[in-house]
Parts: structure tokens; C-alpha cells; sequence
């Protein structure tokens, strides 16, 4: 019997491998040996889930040729594997990763660590802040005195609940943009509107152009759902979009679908102007492209100076190109999974029919909760609340890393949750599994990328702050000095930590 589930080609893990760049051994820092630097790299890519569990590996000669190794060199690698636990074979049937007993099986995307979790380990893998209170408690009662009519229905509302809706339509009204509740469907988060999205018109092996860096859990759904990832890089710094780059590839590569983050972008943080908005609107109806704005972000400007550009809909007035996505899971809280879709009409028709082979609906109380929260003031002031925690995190955070951490690159957004780190030539991988024994998680690079791109960098959101992000920042020194002398040994466990 077969005991692996899927595939990765010689070509694909060779460019995997090497991405893997680490900056040049110091004096006295003996390399690791051919095979196993080659062991430890596929170790590494199973360890973050960008090789998955049961994936079958090349033949050693197909790996060798691939890498310009000696076959030798990828035999002694994958025994060393085995050893390890990391790699099973059978005769016959070839050789694929595996995890050792007792080990979790790694992530593809972002999961937060589970709460017992975290006494010991700093958690920087996740872009979400705890519940302001005391207006989730308030949304909640709310929502409860809200519940008894509809308690006596069916419950399912593929659409979303006729008052959330028309609250929506109503916001996007206020902000220059008319809007009727048939152009909204609620949503069990951005999340659950995006998968949504990517099935009705991204089908198995169509292209979709996505911003690189882009939001790890986003590039890994729409690689489960089959989508030929299309990277568009981004521009240096803050700057936002490559406004030439999306028009050549839009132009050649005519992807069915364009996926992008223009408020405070998920990972870099750069916000893009409305020119940027309004040339690439242009761009993706000129091409045919659906393009998706992911504005989860939108209202997570920090700076009191900050001018918020027109949404990316405002460009698109007759509803032709742009699907909007939006969320209250980072302006309000992770755990309210509500997000919902603003489209034409028949877009949205088209997603409620499809809907029934999917989830059927988004839970009740939540939509109620959210519909208070919008329709009391409770919204505004639980996210001013929650602009003035992460603005005090961000600018505690990004003291703590240059103090400890010199080296490292990285421009200060002025909104959104997370800073793009370039790790000063050290490898993102390395860094995340070093991080791992330190007692701080974090991101790599790559988990943002399309075929390993962004080795040298790490994302830190900004969701710890004070006394924490002190020791994150310290934790993290650990780690680099750690992956910058090879050391596999030697590292105290991490102590348990109370903020």
C-alpha cells in the first residue's frame, strides 16, 4: 500500500533548498557536511509545513542532478532522515517525510499556539490582539436580547441576517460609496469570503495574481483549492504596488483572479495611495481580471496624521471588477468570525447559491453582536481602543528589536498589525526553528512567498507590548545567535514568562 499522499519534484525542492541562504560561517565555525546541510534543509521545509507530511521526495539521482550534488550525497542526506524520523521508504514505493513519534504535525499556514501553550512560549506567529472589553461582553448581551425572534426560525441565512447587511451597505454608503444590502453577503470571516471567492471563479489550475509578500493562510487556502499562484513583487519599502509589474503580468498572464491588501498590507504594512488604486482597478478591467481587496486592515491607522485613501471600490463604480472583502476579525477581535463580501448583485447571488454546498450560513448571535456593535457606537470605540494598544505595542516592540537587534531592516508602519523584518543575511527558517527552542514564535520569510522567496525575513505583529515584547526581542537575539554559530545544543528551555 501507497504510503504517501502527494508529490514534490526535484526542480520544485531544489528551489526550496536553495533559498535557504545563510549569511557566511564566521571564524572558527566549522560547516556542516554536504548531506547534512541537504538533511537539515528538507528537515526544515517539514518543520514549517512548506514540504507537507506524507509528501513523496524525488530519487536521489533526480535529486542530485537537480542540485549538482553526487548521488551519494542525497543517499547519505536521506538516511540521515530516516534516522531521524523525518523520512520513511519502502522498496518499491520510494521515500516520504514523515515527523517523529510524539511530534506535532507542523502547520501550512498560521495556527495560534493553544492557550496552555503560552506561559512558556512568546507567540508571534499570530496578527491578532485579545477582545476589547467592555464591548465584546455588551456586543454579546446585546445580541441576546436581539436572539428570541430569530430563535424561532430556521436559523440559516446563506445571505447574512437582512439587518447586518443593510448596517453594512449603510457604512459603505457613509464613506462615499453607495451601496444596497444585495451587494453584501456575510461571511464566517475574510477568510471563509475569500474561499468563497477563489471557488466561484479561480477553479482548479486558474491563476491568481497575488501581491509578494502576501498573507501566508490566504496563499496557502488558495494553493489547496488548486490556483496557480501568479507573484507580483512589491515595491520597496512603504510604497505599495508596482504599478508597471501588475500591468505586465496582468497583461501576459491574464489571471482570472488579483489578490491584494492595499490598507496597511499583511505583511509589509505599506499603504497604498489612490492613484495606485485607481491605475490598478484600471489595470485589472482592462485584463478581465476579478481583482479581490482584502480590507481587513482598513481602519488600523496608528498615526493621528494618517490620510486614509479612498477603498479600492470607490475606483470600480459600476461593480464590473472589484470584490471587496472586509472583517471584524483585526479590528475588533479574531474570535467574532464575521467578515462579508461587497460585489454586483449577481456576484453575490452567485456566492449565496453556492453557499448551500458549503457552510449553509454564518452563526446567528455573532452577526447580531457585530450589528449592535455598528449600530450602538460600540464599534468606533472599541477600535479607537484597539489603535491605541497596538500603536503603544508597535512602538514598544520596534524599540525592543533595535536595541537588541541591530542588524535587522525594517521601515515602521503607520498602521495595521505586523512589521517586515529583513534579518540581516541570517535564514527565516532557521530562525523560526531556533525560535521555537528559545521560547518565541515566529514567521519565517517564506510562509509570504510563492517557491521560497523571502528566506531572509521574519514578521513580528505588534500583539504583545511592555515587559513582553522585551523578552521577545531578547529571545529573539538568542535565536539569531543560535542559527548564526550552527549551535544544535547548549540552549536553556524557555523559563516560564508572566506579563
Amino acid at each position: 500500500m501507497v504510503q504517501w499522499t502527494s508529490a514534490v519534484g526535484a526542480a520544485q525542492l531544489a528551489r526550496l533548498l536553495n533559498s535557504q541562504q545563510d549569511r557566511p560561517a564566521g571564524p572558527g565555525t566549522r560547516r556542516p557536511p554536504a548531506y547534512r546541510a541537504l538533511a537539515d534543509g528538507i528537515r526544515l521545509l517539514v518543520l514549517e509545513g512548506r514540504v507537507p507530511v506524507a509528501a513523496r521526495l524525488p530519487a536521489e539521482r533526480e535529486l542530485a542532478l537537480a542540485l549538482s550534488v553526487s548521488r551519494t550525497t542525497v543517499a547519505a542526506a536521506y538516511e540521515a532522515l530516516r534516522a531521524e524520523g523525518f523520512l520513511e521508504s519502502r522498496r518499491g514505493a520510494g521515500s516520504w517525510t514523515a515527523v517523529p513519534a510524539g511530534n506535532p504535525v507542523p502547520a501550512r499556514g498560521l495556527e495560534p499556539l493553544p492557550p496552555e501553550a503560552l506561559g512558556s512560549m512568546i507567540d508571534l506567529g499570530c496578527a491578532a490582539l485579545p477582545a476589547p472589553e467592555p464591548w465584546l461582553t455588551r456586543a454579546v448581551q446585546g445580541a441576546l436580547e436581539e436572539l428570541p425572534p430569530y430563535a424561532h426560525t430556521h436559523g440559516d441565512y446563506p445571505a447574512g441576517l437582512p439587518a447586518l447587511r443593510s448596517m453594512i451597505a449603510d457604512r459603505y454608503t457613509a464613506r462615499g460609496i453607495p451601496t444596497m444590502p444585495e451587494q453584501i453577503m456575510v461571511t464566517t470571516g475574510a477568510m471563509g469570503a475569500i474561499d468563497a471567492i477563489c471557488h466561484l471563479f479561480g477553479g482548479r489550475g486558474e491563476r491568481i495574481a497575488v501581491e509578494s509578500p502576501s498573507y501566508a493562510n490566504i496563499l496557502q487556502l488558495m494553493r489547496e483549492a488548486g490556483a496557480r499562484l501568479v507573484p507580483v513583487a512589491m515595491a520597496e519599502g512603504l510604497t505599495g504596488w508596482d504599478l508597471d509589474r501588475w500591468r505586465q503580468v496582468l497583461r501576459e498572464a491574464a489571471p482570472r483572479i488579483a489578490y491584494v491588501v492595499a490598507d496597511f498590507h499583511n505583511p509589509t504594512g505599506a499603504l497604498a495611495d489612490e492613484d495606485q488604486r485607481r491605475r490598478l482597478v484600471d489595470a485589472a478591467r482592462s485584463a478581465g481580471t476579478v481583482l479581490v481587496a482584502d480590507e481587513t486592515m482598513s481602519e488600523l491607522w496608528l498615526d493621528p496624521d494618517v490620510e486614509m485613501p479612498r477603498p479600492v471600490c470607490a475606483f470600480d463604480p459600476a461593480g464590473s471588477t472589484v470584490i471587496t472583502v472586509g472583517s471584524a476579525s483585526k479590528a475588533f477581535w479574531a474570535g467574532m468570525r464575521i467578515g462579508w463580501v461587497r460585489a454586483a448583485p449577481d456576484v453575490i447571488r452567485s456566492l449565496v447559491a453556492a453557499r448551500a454546498y458549503a457552510d449553509l450560513g454564518t452563526p446567528v448571535l455573532e452577526q447580531l453582536a457585530v450589528n449592535w456593535l455598528f449600530g450602538t457606537g460600540g464599534w468606533e470605540q472599541a477600535v479607537e481602543v484597539r489603535r491605541a494598544q497596538a500603536r503603544q505595542n508597535r512602538d514598544e516592540l520596534v524599540a525592543a528589536v533595535r536595541r537588541e537587534l541591530p542588524d535587522w531592516e525594517f521601515e515602521v508602519p503607520r498602521g495595521g498589525l505586523t512589521l517586515w523584518v529583513r534579518t540581516g543575511g541570517l535564514s527565516g527558517s532557521r530562525l523560526a526553528e531556533a525560535g521555537e527552542r528559545v521560547g518565541v514564535r515566529v514567521p519565517s520569510g517564506p510562509r509570504f512567498g510563492v517557491d521560497g522567496a523571502f528566506e531572509g525575513y521574519v514578521r513580528l505583529p505588534f500583539t504583545v507590548g511592555g515587559a513582553v515584547a522585551e523578552e521577545a526581542a531578547v529571545r529573539l537575539s538568542a535565536a539569531a545567535r543560535i542559527v548564526e554559530t550552527g549551535g544544535t545544543s547548549g540552549t536553556e528551555p524557555p523559563r516560564t514568562f508572566v506579563a
